[in-house]
């Protein structure tokens, strides 16, 4: 039994008197003992502070901390922010195969670093390396963690203590405030820059390169695009300088593409295929971008350069576990066949979605989301324009359409709050919803939800 009375001075039960509750003890059943002490301290806590004044009040409060306490951080969302690859939200969903791939190696043993043919010591990056090799036409690979960790461990196998040529134009920064100067002098070697900001020549790499140049590094401008003005050297230019004086070529691609993406429709981004083909020695690119796969740092290319790379210390630090390995492989095996890939790899088929399709998915959606959201708001579809995202074409946008929520009221600082208000309820549902407020509405882009019964079952107000 529960008191249902407080003590006439409202004083709080001892922890000994509370834990022998029926319902105390039943949570002690399904959660352990240690758990709901923990949380029933707390909430006692908050009884002395005057936060509670009965025995079923505590009772609830332990309950909810209980469950908050054991809800996971990480959890599934719905992403119509209108950025199909949302860093902030995961960037590239994965395959079926792919997530069948990482639970078949995740409950047990696997022969991670084992040679099933030869019962001997085998290398990790057997897993991907030919898949990536033949995709590429590159001679050799290995993979870590991400692209950032694949610049560093590539500048510091072959350039540390010595000087990296990098047109100014090309000193980018990625997200997290994660700059290329910073990773370089992370990597032990010295920046050395040339041209300007907006236009840089043949010979203003020709002049710098000295004694101590180890490497020319390009660097793929993925987030952003210098217009007006300018010159830059592509790839092919900046292998002839380099081979007139024994040095090799470095391009960090960013987001790389494994396929031609003007074929899907698309705007062009560099193929990395074509990047080596173009005479490049080693080239770095994300696994969890326009290739659709976990995250993952690929770096492909000569095969002395990368065995070097592979030798050093830090590729240990930076390599990827079983799970990132088997997923990245399974989706690597989606590209051998092209008439089906778009299909297959969920970052390809979102971003080739077409507008009208996407409408109609949105008009089935707005009956649900009008009753959810109250007389308050209006609810409507409009035009909008979704981005790639993650850095992969910056000025590029796709046609699409969302569901537009704008306030009734007239007053526009409180439309404003409402809408804010409005966004924290969609991130509040079982199933989060992630929008983005613009122009004065809360826009749901519905690029990249396929399966609308679940959004709508949410929407759903009891009759």
């Amino acid at each position: 039994m529960i008191p249902a009375a407080p003590t006439a001075d409202n004083r709080p039960p001892s922890v000994d008197r509370a834990l022998g509750w029926p319902a105390m003890q039943a949570l002690v059943a399904s959660h352990g003992r240690a758990l709901v002490l923990d949380c029933l301290r707390e909430a006692l806590d908050d009884w002395r502070a005057g936060q509670l004044a009965d025995a079923p009040a505590l009772l609830l409060a332990v309950q909810q901390r209980i469950e908050r306490r054991l809800a996971p951080s990480l959890t599934p969302v719905f992403n119509m922010t209108g950025t199909v690859l949302h860093t902030n939200l995961g960037r590239a969903p994965l395959p079926p195969e792919a997530i069948a791939a990482i639970a078949a190696v995740a409950a047990g043993a696997s022969n991670l670093e084992y040679d099933l043919q030869d019962a001997a010591r085998g290398d990790r990056d057997s897993h991907v390396e030919a898949w990536i090799c033949r995709l590429t036409g590159a001679e050799a690979a290995t993979v870590v963690n991400n692209n950032a960790a694949a610049v560093l461990l590539v500048l510091n196998a072959l350039a540390a203590r010595r000087e990296v040529l990098v047109s100014r134009g090309e000193l980018i920064e990625i997200g997290g405030s994660f700059r290329l100067p910073d990773i370089m002098a992370r990597a032990g070697c010295k920046l050395r820059e040339v041209g300007t900001t907006n236009r840089t020549h043949p010979r203003d790499y020709a002049e710098a390169i000295g004694p101590r140049t180890a490497l020319l590094l390009k660097a793929h401008t993925s987030n952003y695009q210098v217009q007006g003005f300018t010159s830059s050297l592509d790839e092919a230019q900046l292998v002839e300088i380099a081979r007139a004086h024994h040095l090799p070529v470095v391009v960090d691609l960013g987001s790389g593409s494994l396929i031609d993406m003007q074929a899907l429709g698309l705007p062009a981004e560099p193929v990395v295929r074509e990047v080596l083909a173009a005479g490049v020695d080693v080239v770095t690119f994300s696994g969890d971008k326009l290739l659709g796969g976990p995250q993952a740092g690929i770096i492909a290319g000569s095969a002395e350069l990368i065995g070097k790379i592979r030798r050093s210390p830090l590729k240990r630090a930076l390599r990827c576990d079983k799970l990132t390995l088997a997923a990245l492989e399974a989706v690597l095996r989606l590209y051998a066949d092209p008439q089906t890939l778009v299909q297959r790899v969920p970052t390809l088929r979102l971003l080739t979605r077409r507008q009208e399709q996407i409408r109609q998915g949105a008009e089935a959606l707005l009956p649900a989301l009008q009753a959810w959201a109250g007389e308050d708001f209006v609810v409507d579809l409009c035009e909008v324009h979704s981005q790639i995202g993650s850095g992969s074409l910056p000025l590029e946008t796709l046609p699409s359409a969302a569901l537009r929520l704008r306030s009734r009221n007239g007053n526009r600082r409180s439309r404003s709050r409402e809408l804010r208000q409005l966004a924290e309820r969609l991130r509040g549902l079982p199933y989060p919803v992630i929008g983005r407020i613009a122009e004065d509405s809360l826009l749901l882009d519905c690029r990249c939800v396929e399966d609308t019964r679940l959004l709508a079952e949410q929407w759903q107000v009891p009759q």
